[in-house]
C-alpha cells in the first residue's frame, strides 16, 4: 500500500523555508524584506487554507461489485482462468519477425533496472548534469575579482637631448645637454575588499646615473627605494557587500538554479520512465488478449465451417472469416504498438547494451500496482511546496531581482571616492642601503583626497531603479503563480488517483460479468442449445465483448500505476519514491555524478532533501 506521510512540520516549516531569500542589510532592504515575506506566506496560506481544516489522512477507496454479479464463488475460479491479468502466461510470447528479418529477440526489464538505467544514461539528464558544473565555475570566477593580484613591471630607460641653458650678463647656468640612464622596477600586490575598496601595497626601485656633462648630482648613481600604500574606497555609490558581491550572489543562485533545474530533469525523466514501462505493459498485455482472441475466433469459425453443410449459410462462413481476419490485423496493430511503445522506453533509457536502433524487444515483468493510496490533501499541497524544484527557482528568481534592486538603488546615489596614501621613501648609492632605510621614518609622503560626481537630474539611476523594483514586483507575482499551478496539478493528480483506484474495480466488475456471459453462452451451446448459427455468431460478438472488457481493465491498471507516478512527480517526491538520490556534479571532478558542495537556497534556506545523492 503507498501511503503519503504527514509532514511533521507543517504549514510553518513551508513558510520558514519559502521566505528565507536575500539577505538584506539596509534598513530600506529589511522593510522590502518584511513585505516580501507576508507576500509569500500569504500566497501559500491562501492555497492551503481549506485543506488545512482537515488535514487527516484518507484512504483511496473503491465499492467491491464483483460480488453484487451474484456468480456463484465455485464459478468465479473459472471465469478467472478465462480472463483477467491472471489468466495470462506473460511467458509466452509469439511475435513475428523483427527488421532484420530474425525471430525477435526480447529481454525483460524491471522497473527499478529501467528507472536506474535512465538516471544513469538518458542524454536529457546527462546534458543537465553539466550545467551546475559550469554555473559552479562560474561562480568560482565571480569569487576570484576579489582574490590578491600580483603585479610588477620593470623600466629601462637611457635620455640623451638637448637642455635649455639659463644665462645672464655675467655667466651660463645649467647644461646645454641632458644625458642619464634610468632603470624603475615595480612589484607590488593588489586586492579589491568587499566594502567596495581597492586595496595596493607596491615596492618601487629607481636607479638612476646622471651623464650630463658638466653637472655634478649627490649620490650618483643614486637608488631610490619607495614603498606606496593606497586605498580606494567609494563612499557612497559602490559602497558595501550588497553591491561588490551582487555579482558573486547572483553566480551562486544561478548554480543553485542549475541544480534545481537538474533536479525538474531527473523528476521529469523518472515519471517518464515509469509512464513509458507502463504504457509498455499495457501494450504487451493487448497483444495477449489480442492473441486470445484470435485464438477463440480460429476455434469458432471452425465450428462454423464445420456446419457449412448442415445448418449455417455460406454468409455466416464468410462473416466469421471476416471477423477472424480482423482479428488477425488487431494482433499485427498490437505487435506493432508494442515494438514501438518498446523503442520509446529505449529512447529514455539510452542504455548502452539496448540502443533505440537495435531491435530488441523490451517486455516488463512488474506487476501492474492495485493497492490503495493513503494520502492527504494538505500533507501533498505542503510536500509539494517544500519539495518541487520550480519553488525553489522561484525563490531565486525573487531573490535575483532583490539584489539588482540594491544595486540600482545603491546606483541613484552620487558619486563619492575617497583616496588614503602613503609612501615611505629614501635614497643611496646602492639598493641595499635603499631598502634598508625605508621604513625609518625619515621620508613619509601623505595623500587624502575626495573625488565628487553626481549627474544632474539623475535620471538614468531613478529609471533604471523603477525597472528592478518593478522585476522584483514581477518575481513574486511569478512566485504565486508557481504555487498556484503546482496545488492545481497536486489536486489534478490526486483525483487522477482516486478516478483510476475505482475505475479498476469498475472495470474489473464488467470483465467478470463479460467473461460470465460467455461461459453461460457456451454451457448452452454445448448442453441445451447447440452449435446453431445464432448461438455461433452470438459467441463472436461476446469473445470481442469479454477482450474488450479485459483491455479496459488492463487500461485502468496501467492508468492507475501512471497515475501513482504523476503524483508523486507533482509532489517532487520521484526520485525518493524510486529510491534515486540526488548528488551534484563537481566542476574539480570528472564524473558526471561526484558529490559536491552543500548547495542551499539563499541564507540557509536548505530543501529537506538537498543532501542527497544523485544515484540510484
Amino acid at each position: 500500500m503507498d501511503r503519503i506521510r504527514p509532514s511533521s512540520v507543517g504549514l510553518a516549516a513551508v513558510a520558514g523555508t519559502v521566505v528565507g531569500l536575500s539577505g538584506c542589510s539596509s534598513p530600506l532592504a529589511r522593510e522590502g524584506e518584511e513585505t516580501l515575506r507576508r507576500s509569500v506566506l500569504d500566497s501559500v496560506r491562501r492555497e492551503v487554507a481549506q485543506a488545512e481544516l482537515d488535514p487527516s489522512m484518507r484512504m483511496t477507496e473503491r465499492e467491491e461489485r464483483v460480488s453484487k454479479l451474484d456468480i456463484r464463488s465455485d464459478i468465479m475460479p473459472q471465469l478467472e482462468r478465462m480472463s483477467g491479468p491472471g489468466s495470462y502466461d506473460p511467458s509466452a510470447l509469439a511475435m513475428s519477425e523483427d527488421l532484420t528479418g530474425r525471430p525477435q529477440q526480447v529481454v525483460r526489464m524491471s522497473l527499478e533496472h529501467a528507472v536506474r538505467s535512465a538516471v544513469e544514461n538518458n542524454l536529457t539528464v546527462q546534458f543537465a548534469r553539466l550545467a551546475p558544473v559550469i554555473t559552479e565555475a562560474q561562480t568560482v570566477a565571480a569569487e576570484a575579482a576579489f582574490d590578491w593580484v600580483l603585479f610588477s613591471s620593470a623600466q629601462w630607460q637611457s635620455v640623451d637631448e638637448p637642455d635649455q641653458t639659463t644665462s645672464t650678463s655675467f655667466s651660463t647656468f645649467g647644461a646645454s645637454s641632458r644625458v642619464r640612464e634610468d632603470v624603475t622596477g615595480t612589484v607590488g600586490l593588489r586586492k579589491r575588499l568587499p566594502s567596495g575598496a581597492s586595496l595596493s601595497a607596491q615596492q618601487e626601485l629607481l636607479y638612476s646615473d646622471n651623464r650630463t656633462p658638466n653637472v655634478s648630482v649627490v649620490p650618483d648613481p643614486a637608488t631610490r627605494a619607495v614603498v606606496t600604500l593606497q586605498l580606494d574606497q567609494p563612499l557612497l555609490r559602490n559602497f558595501g557587500s550588497d553591491v561588490s558581491l551582487a555579482q558573486v550572489r547572483l553566480n551562486r543562485n544561478a548554480e543553485r538554479d542549475a541544480i534545481a533545474s537538474l533536479k525538474r530533469d531527473l523528476i521529469s525523466t523518472v515519471t517518464d520512465v515509469e509512464t513509458a514501462y507502463w504504457q509498455l505493459a499495457l501494450a504487451h498485455r493487448n497483444l495477449l488478449i489480442q492473441r486470445r482472441l484470435l485464438e477463440r475466433g480460429e476455434e469458432t469459425k471452425s465450428k462454423f465451417e464445420k456446419r457449412g453443410d448442415f445448418d449455417v449459410s455460406p454468409a455466416l462462413i464468410a462473416d466469421a472469416r471476416a471477423r477472424v481476419e480482423s482479428r488477425r490485423s488487431d494482433v499485427l496493430r498490437a505487435e506493432n504498438a508494442l515494438r514501438q511503445a518498446s523503442d520509446r522506453l529505449k529512447a529514455l533509457l539510452n542504455d548502452p547494451g539496448l540502443t533505440v536502433g537495435s531491435e530488441v524487444l523490451l517486455v516488463p515483468v512488474e506487476d501492474v500496482p492495485d493497492a490503495p493510496l493513503e494520502f492527504s490533501l494538505y500533507d501533498s499541497v505542503i510536500t509539494a511546496i517544500r519539495n518541487r524544484p520550480e519553488v525553489q527557482q522561484a525563490i531565486l528568481s525573487i531573490d535575483n531581482t532583490s539584489i539588482r534592486q540594491e544595486v540600482a538603488d545603491n546606483a541613484r546615489l552620487p558619486q563619492l571616492d575617497m583616496r588614503l596614501q602613503a609612501k615611505f621613501s629614501s635614497q643611496d648609492e646602492g639598493a641595499d642601503k635603499a631598502l634598508g632605510d625605508e621604513f625609518d621614518g625619515q621620508f613619509i609622503s601623505y595623500l587624502a583626497g575626495l573625488f565628487f560626481e553626481a549627474p544632474i537630474g539623475n535620471r538614468a539611476a531613478e529609471a533604471s531603479y523603477r525597472v528592478r523594483r518593478a522585476e522584483r514586483q514581477q518575481a513574486v507575482i511569478a512566485y504565486r503563480n508557481t504555487i498556484q499551478q503546482i496545488v492545481l496539478q497536486v489536486k489534478s493528480e490526486l483525483r487522477n488517483v482516486v478516478t483510476a483506484y475505482r475505475l479498476i474495480e469498475q472495470t474489473r466488475t464488467a470483465r467478470v460479468a463479460a467473461a460470465e456471459n460467455l461461459r453461460t453462452l457456451l454451457v448452452l451451446m454445448e448442453t441445451t442449445e447447440g452449435y446453431t448459427p445464432p448461438n455461433l455468431d452470438l459467441l463472436l460478438r461476446r469473445e470481442e465483448a469479454l477482450a474488450l472488457a479485459e483491455r479496459e481493465e488492463v487500461g485502468a491498471l496501467t492508468n492507475y500505476a501512471s497515475s501513482l507516478a504523476a503524483l508523486y512527480s507533482a509532489m517532487g517526491t520521484a526520485l525518493e519514491r524510486n529510491r534515486v538520490a540526488f548528488v551534484v556534479p563537481d566542476a574539480d571532478d570528472d564524473s558526471p555524478r561526484a558529490p559536491r558542495r552543500d548547495w542551499a537556497l539563499p541564507d540557509g534556506l536548505v530543501p529537506p532533501d538537498a543532501a542527497d545523492p544523485l544515484r540510484p
